[in-house]
């Protein structure tokens, strides 16, 4: 375990074994969900008190498919329609108030609708608008601003999103390298390219959600078990034999925003195998980028990436959020210009790094230096934390709590967690353990709180102790109605 660094969210880095203890614990033993004459009443508020939000979501379905636009908005029993933003809270179309752990998933470390960073954005549209098609100054001043807080990013090559910025990263790493295969944690999510939905979620699923991708697109692509360093490296050697590999990608604190932690040193250690095989290391830090500290997950564990893959955050939760950056003789691969500049990685994208996303970001990344905001917001992380494990002892659950900081954890069906090592228990507990978060999620929501699929929470500066006090109280509402608590 590593202690705080100054200026960043983790107050101490979890007992990865610890956890992991927990976490087979709570698989191995019966599901708990809520006790079905308490989910009923917690399904009955959405028909008496959502009703618009359904009306509206009904509607919706007839021209948009499943109703919503994002997977994040995909809630049982229905989606709810949001009108209002602000700080620690979201209100419905029907007025009902929420204490937001959503936060846009993740990049609104300043809280929802920050007002320095919205006055900003409207002196922009007052003067320039939100897009040209030509270069803006704002453009320059937010990349200066990524490259000071993460060394590593010599360069930097702004994009639409997080999606873009891998196909990017891999492209440029295979252009650079010469070499073909890209590497992988089994269970992380790094947006939905094609050679990238592989080993979604569930590690060892391989191509199971690649409906539509010609099994070509993934040829190159392998994953290895998220904290097995022995089979990275096995999987390094095999493709030594192929040709090579071009890249190893991770989420620096583990898949899935650390659902699965990985060790302190992880990182360290994968770095090392890098430089022994000649791959490019690729930091996935959509999420973990300025949420852990300015520096991202990087500066918390002292790792240069060669690649950095930046999303969410960039834009404090504005739209057209994502970029790489990195060393710069790899992000020279992108260079644009009148007849090249020779044997370049192509990328496009007309709205990418346009005023209204630049200026937003550069603000908002100004912000949360002066106000500390990481740091405040992990505090948060930390009180929230605290609360659900007092919570989880005092009746008895199974149940497991941890955070990274400002990312807080709650593992109560263990969905997350199982995998192709128990594939019998995979095969018949998969959709029961999915719709028991399911209902945990919708019951959160029936009193009051807005989670990342019933298990994930992320806390922001907007956060007081009164708040997550208040939120304590309507958790402790629902685990307490849980089966056997």
């Amino acid at each position: 375990m590593k202690t705080e660094q100054q200026g960043y969210s983790i107050s101490q880095y979890p007992d990865v074994d610890e956890i992991y203890r927990q976490l087979n614990a709570l698989v191995a033993a019966p599901m708990r969900p809520v006790r079905r004459d308490r989910m009923q009443e917690y399904l009955a508020y959405f028909d008496t008190s959502c009703r618009r939000s359904k009306e509206l979501t009904d509607e919706a379905k007839k021209v948009i498919p499943g109703g919503v636009q994002h997977n994040l908005a995909f809630n049982y029993p229905f989606p709810l329609a949001v009108e209002r933003a602000e700080g620690a809270y979201l209100w419905d179309a029907d007025g009902n108030r929420y204490i937001d752990f959503l936060q846009a998933g993740g990049p609104t470390i300043l809280g929802s609708n920050y007002a320095p960073v919205r006055e900003k954005v409207f002196a922009l549209l007052q003067t320039c608008g939100p897009v040209t098609g030509l270069f803006h100054e704002c453009e320059l001043q937010l990349a200066r601003l990524i490259q000071r807080y993460m060394p590593a990013i010599e360069m930097f090559r702004m994009l639409g999103s997080g999606t873009e910025a891998v196909m990017a990263a891999i492209r440029a790493a295979r252009a650079y390298t010469k070499k073909k295969y890209v590497l992988k944690a089994g269970g992380a999510y790094h947006g939905w390219s094609d050679q990238l939905v592989y080993g979604l979620h569930i590690p060892g699923t391989g191509r199971l959600e690649a409906k539509g991708i010609p099994r070509a697109s993934s040829r190159y692509t392998g994953e290895f078990f998220p904290t097995s360093l022995a089979a990275l490296r096995r999987q390094l050697i095999v493709n030594r034999l192929r040709g090579g590999t071009a890249a190893v990608i991770l989420e620096p604190i583990g898949p899935e925003s650390g659902t699965r932690p990985i060790p302190f040193d992880f990182c360290a250690r994968v770095r090392e195998l890098c430089d022994e095989f000649g791959a490019l290391l690729i930091f996935d830090e959509v999420v973990t980028g300025f949420r852990l500290g300015m520096g991202g997950a990087q500066g918390y564990f002292s790792v240069r990436p060669d690649l950095t893959i930046l999303g969410k955050c960039i834009t404090g939760g504005y739209p057209m959020a994502g970029g790489v950056g990195g060393r710069a003789e790899v992000i020279q691969r992108f260079a644009p210009g009148i007849g090249g500049t020779g044997e370049r990685a192509y990328v496009g994208g007309t709205l990418s790094a346009n005023p209204l996303s630049c200026v937003a970001g550069y603000q908002a990344l100004l912000e949360m230096e002066r106000t500390n905001a990481p740091v405040i917001a992990g505090r948060a992380g930390d009180r929230l934390t605290r609360g659900l494990q007092a919570i989880i002892t005092k009746y008895d659950l199974p149940f497991v709590a941890f955070n990274q900081g400002s990312i807080v954890h709650l593992e109560t069906s263990g969905v997350m967690l199982l995998d192709f090592r128990h594939p019998l228990r995979l095969l018949k507990e998969l959709k029961p353990r999915k719709h028991m978060i399911e209902e945990m999620g919708a019951a959160y929501m029936a009193n009051g709180l807005v989670t990342l699929a019933g298990s994930r929470m992320y806390t922001s500066m907007a956060d007081t102790d009164e708040i997550i006090d208040a939120a304590l109280e309507r958790f402790e509402s629902v685990l307490s109605n849980v089966e056997g608590a």
